[in-house]
């Protein structure tokens, strides 16, 4: 029988066991992988700050063993987690005044990796002086510890993002969620709008809001540091169109959880920042932060103190309900973890629905051949000292179906001009950008009533 016949046959699982290779230039980000190369290039986060207390933590990030800990004058450290005398680990360490002290020899080890004291060796011994332990360069910001893992000479600007600011009052709550899968098939999520209105609305229970169960019209542009999708939906006399925004290589943000689209509303930005960091090819933390204010969450529906360590407030992200609730009500999580250990792209049958997941592996492709520098635009945006633009963003607007049939091809025409409309709020900053943001979209409003 043929290839292409036996995929037609009824009962025909006997000729589909072969199970191809998955996509180790996307997936694997081991120490001199193109995919993990492109990643350490970027400061990526690694743990929470409330982790580090007292006693040193055990990390792994992208097949790498460390240690993370904060010294006794409160500066962070990650070192290579074996110690360089006898390889004994330092997660057993005692952290000291000026960094890390190895239990068994005593070695005493700085945030940079210089070896400060040998005490078992003589007093004018040069051994701590001819070498140093490995180690990388690591800092904080809001309750995240980020860390860069790339070449020292390639070290980047730390990049500050316009939500982390805005609104005012803005809240940045931080959280991690444990997956034992592959970065990637979690990281595809950001650019599949599609899977809300089922998994989230029409397989079991409605776990945001009946909103999301309208199929959005389709649309997806390309922004200076990545790609947004236009997910445009008639809900009645309204269009709610919505736009999350994925940077290379793994960060990407989320619009309100909780919209309704029950009235018209101009402008709100960013509910989720996060990133899909690699433990190793088959395991990866999310890190992120919740964004609470006044303006993303109007009823006030999230909650800080259920944010935090492999927990976040809203349903379906974490692996920590039993088997028979994910099964009878599966969120996220599940979706994303049983696609196997590594998700196979050769086995899969994409239709139109995934063409933001489509076009993601295709930037990152590029990116990890050298064909797109993603460094090149953020470096250019960290140097104008700047919070630097994000282009996420939900838009809520009175206009009726049209009367002509043709409902569908208007709201892609439509979410094409929200999102032209967000690019060239790109000349404004701050408050002033808000503005015109919200300036523009009354705007459409009226010429399109």
């Amino acid at each position: 029988m043929t290839e292409a016949a036996s995929i037609r046959t009824p009962y025909g699982a006997y000729f589909m066991g072969d199970v191809p290779a998955h996509d180790s230039e996307l997936t694997e980000t081991g120490p001199g992988t193109p995919m993990g190369e492109l990643m350490r290039k970027f400061w990526q986060p690694v743990c929470l700050s409330r982790e580090l207390n007292d006693l040193p933590k055990a990390i792994r990030v992208m097949g790498e063993d460390l240690v993370a800990f904060r010294d006794r004058t409160g500066r962070i450290g990650l070192l290579h987690r074996h110690c360089s005398h006898r390889g004994t680990s330092l997660e057993y360490g005692i952290v000291s005044k000026r960094g890390i002290r190895c239990c068994y020899h005593g070695w005493l080890f700085d945030t940079d990796g210089t070896i400060l004291e040998t005490p078992g060796e003589p007093s004018d011994s040069r051994l701590k002086d001819s070498f140093r332990h490995g180690a990388y360069p690591a800092r904080e910001h809001d309750g995240l510890v980020f860390a860069y893992l790339g070449p020292p000479e390639d070290l980047p600007p730390f990049p500050i993002y316009d939500c982390y600011v805005e609104p005012a009052g803005n809240r940045l709550v931080p959280y991690s969620i444990w997956h034992p899968c592959n970065w990637l098939q979690v990281h595809d999520n950001v650019m599949d709008p599609v899977h809300a209105a089922f998994l989230h609305t029409r397989m079991s229970n409605v776990q945001l809001t009946e909103s999301y169960g309208a199929v959005p019209v389709l649309d997806f542009a390309d922004v200076p540091n990545g790609m947004v999708y236009i997910g445009s939906r008639r809900i009645g006399n309204l269009v709610w169109i919505k736009g999350n925004h994925t940077m290379l290589p793994n960060f990407g943000q989320t619009t309100a959880l909780w919209e309704t689209a029950e009235k018209v509303k101009y402008f709100t930005g960013v509910s989720l920042s996060k990133w899909i960091v690699p433990v190793d090819d088959t395991h990866c933390w999310m890190f992120g932060f919740r964004h609470f204010n006044g303006e993303v969450d109007p009823q006030g529906l999230g909650r800080e103190d259920q944010c935090g360590v492999d927990t976040v407030d809203f349903f379906g992200q974490t692996g920590h309900r039993s088997h028979e609730a994910m099964q009878r009500e599966p969120g996220d999580w599940e979706a994303q973890v049983s696609q196997r250990p590594i998700a196979i792209h050769a086995l899969e049958h994409l239709g139109t629905t995934d063409r933001g997941v489509a076009t993601l592996r295709r930037m990152l492709r590029r990116s990890v051949r050298g064909e797109y520098d993603p460094r090149t635009e953020l470096t250019r945006q960290c140097e104008s000292r700047k919070p630097i633009h994000t282009h996420c963003y939900d838009t809520v607007l009175g206009i009726p179906p049209r009367s002509n049939g043709d409902d569908r091809d208007f709201l892609r025409e439509l979410g094409q001009q929200v999102v032209g409309a967000v690019m060239d709020a790109d000349a404004y900053d701050g408050e002033e950008r808000r503005e015109y943001l919200r300036r523009r979209m009354r705007e459409l409003e009226t010429i399109h009533r």
